[in-house]
């Protein structure tokens, strides 16, 4: 059967809502809950055996909805169970169509949906429960959910010798995923009636708060919990906040910050399609006045061309010295807007709203601006700090995978300067990470925490800042020998070969041991990112050439290479007057290794 069938099944809801078991009328309560959804479906997440279906269809019986299991759906779609799929299609193949079939369901509206356990860890559809669902998660002990999937000794992720232990491990890779739905009830051995009660009142907790249900001691709506990182510049002070849905709370935080100003929103192809009508919506609500300009997406975008553009649309726009710029994006959207904002007007306001993992752990923190030279990358700019940074962790669901890894190429950096814990903690979390489970907030906030700091001690680079530049002196030479070239190198990819890298030489110059290196280019391939040159599409370009661009580098003084070399793990130090013959001699070497 086609994939088609996994999004065009439609006899298998209809028999499995199962409207005869819904009352023919809703108590008041039930009445009020419903209303208060205003069309939402509930969505039922956790591991197997943690009571989705038949707790989910007690729910839709009590509160006259219908019900549907995603899993259903599929099996009936292709006339096959579950573990027949996986077999005879794999596992990609299954969650793929799971995907797609959710997505059909929650755009259906009102009801409630059970999922499948893994169903909750795809970024696209986690975003998607989070904007347009409320999601429950059924948390069950270890020894409930054996138990009860002992009863149904077809799960196709048991299917082998020792299922205790990948049910233990299934729980530790997801628990901290689950732990993201927006209510938690504790999935027991105990009547049924008695876990739907305590869903209804964690229901009329969570839609209070929300503001959608009259409650006697409910607040206005509030932004979700954020994590703040202050980054101490004086007066010229400002916060990072990372969390989710900050994108539609924007509006709100401008109006706080800048009574009366109006914005100018600069955003890429790319972006526009997904954050821009949201953060408009947003900026509406608040009554702030704002215009906006789309670039195009990439690292070519960071030119004299774009700039003048942006400037040229941002006064036709009839911005004012106190209104603000707003960077909606990646890196490139950040640095130039930045650059504008110096410019204009000698020097307007501006907010960064950094959608990559990249931008929200490093280019939109510390206030380096700029755009790229035929010379070399960010050698025009300025430093000019931001007013605020939001930090939405939403936007990194729809990234893609490559994308993510690249920016996870600037969270290890800061273990690799100065906080060997942090990179130990990273080498064991890192799948977490992956799966955007809680410790991905944590990871950006000891990201932003971290850089925070060294800008606070040293904000134009005259000192220990230079630290943050780990990788990148490497890095950038292979950016620009590629032509920035998004589609053969990344930046992050370009960083994380250039960490490598400066590991390798400081090896090979006796600065540190090599087993240091080792283990910083095993996580580094661990993740999936790039560590050799070589690896690099089409590479040609030889030592001599490397060293040539290394030339251009903004940390070059007086013809001299600056380098930041390491001594161990988080114990990184900045290496002036390094020869370029011993830097040529290391890249031979490199490319002769990997020829």
């Amino acid at each position: 059967m086609s994939d088609q069938a996994f999004v065009h099944s439609q006899g298998a809801s209809q028999g499995a809502s199962d409207p005869a078991a819904a009352p023919p009328s809703r108590d008041a309560r039930a009445r009020a809950v419903v209303k208060a959804l205003n069309g939402r479906p509930i969505v039922l997440v956790g591991m197997m055996g943690s009571g989705k279906t038949a707790i989910g269809k007690r729910l839709a019986h009590r509160l006259g909805l219908p019900f549907v299991d995603s899993d259903h759906e599929i099996e009936a779609a292709h006339r096959l169970s579950v573990s027949e799929i996986f077999a005879r299609h794999g596992e990609a193949y299954f969650r793929d169509g799971e995907r797609r079939v959710l997505a059909r369901l929650i755009g259906g509206g009102e009801g409630i949906i059970a999922t499948g356990g893994g169903a909750f860890l795809h970024p696209q559809t986690q975003c998607l429960i989070r904007r347009h669902a409320v999601s429950i998660w059924l948390k069950a002990d270890f020894d409930v959910l054996m138990r009860r999937v002992r009863k149904r000794p077809t799960r196709p992720l048991l299917q082998n010798a020792d299922p205790e232990a990948v049910m233990r491990r299934l729980m530790d890779e997801r628990y901290g995923v689950y732990a993201q739905a927006d209510l938690t009830t504790l999935s027991r051995d105990a009547p049924h009636e008695a876990i739907i009660a305590e869903i209804l009142d964690a229901l009329e907790g969570h839609l209070a708060k929300q503001g959608e249900i009259s409650h006697p001691m409910s607040a206005p709506a509030l932004p979700p919990a954020t994590t703040r990182v202050n980054v101490k510049l004086g007066a010229r002070a400002y916060d990072i906040l990372i969390g989710p849905d900050l994108v539609a709370h924007a509006g709100e935080k401008l109006a706080q910050l800048a009574p009366d100003a109006a914005a100018f929103i600069v955003t890429d192809a790319h972006v526009k399609d997904r954050w821009l009508a949201p953060l408009q919506a947003s900026l509406d609500a608040a009554g702030v006045r704002h215009d906006h300009l789309v670039l195009p997406s990439g690292e070519a975008t960071k030119d004299y061309a774009h700039f003048q553009e942006l400037c040229e649309a941002a006064l036709a726009a009839r911005m004012e010295r106190g209104d603000l710029l707003i960077a909606l994006g990646g890196g490139v959207i950040g640095d130039l807007t930045g650059f504008a904002a110096s410019a204009l007007r000698r020097g307007m306001g501006f907010v960064q709203i950094p959608t990559t993992l990249l931008s929200q752990v490093d280019s939109s923190v510390g206030g380096k601006t700029g755009i790229n030279s035929s010379l070399g990358k960010n050698l025009v700019g300025a430093f000019h700090q931001p007013s605020l940074v939001l930090a939405d962790t939403l936007t990194l669901a729809t990234l893609p995978a490559r994308e993510f890894a690249a920016g996870y190429a600037e969270v290890v950096k800061y273990g690799l300067i100065d906080r060997p814990d942090f990179f130990a903690w990273l080498e064991n979390h890192w799948p977490a990470v992956f799966a955007h489970g809680p410790e991905l907030d944590h990871a950006i906030a000891v990201s932003c925490e971290s850089k925070a700091a060294v800008v606070a001690r040293d904000e134009t680079e005259q000192g220990d800042r230079a630290l943050l530049n780990l990788g990148h002196t490497f890095g950038h030479a292979l950016e620009k020998l590629v032509g920035y070239d998004g589609a053969r190198l990344v930046h992050g990819e370009g960083v994380a070969i250039g960490m490598a890298c400066a590991f390798r030489f400081s090896a090979a110059q006796g600065l540190c041991r090599s087993s240091a290196a080792a283990r910083v280019e095993n996580h580094l391939r661990a993740v999936g990112l790039k560590t050799r040159i070589l690896e690099i599409s089409g590479w040609s370009a030889s030592a001599e050439d490397i060293v040539a661009a290394m030339g251009q580098d903004k940390k070059v003084q007086r013809g001299a290479l600056t380098f930041i070399l390491a001594h161990d793990i988080g114990k990184s130090f900045i290496a002036k007057n390094i020869e370029p013959e011993a830097v040529r001699a290391f890249l031979i070497n490199e490319l002769r290794a990997e020829a």
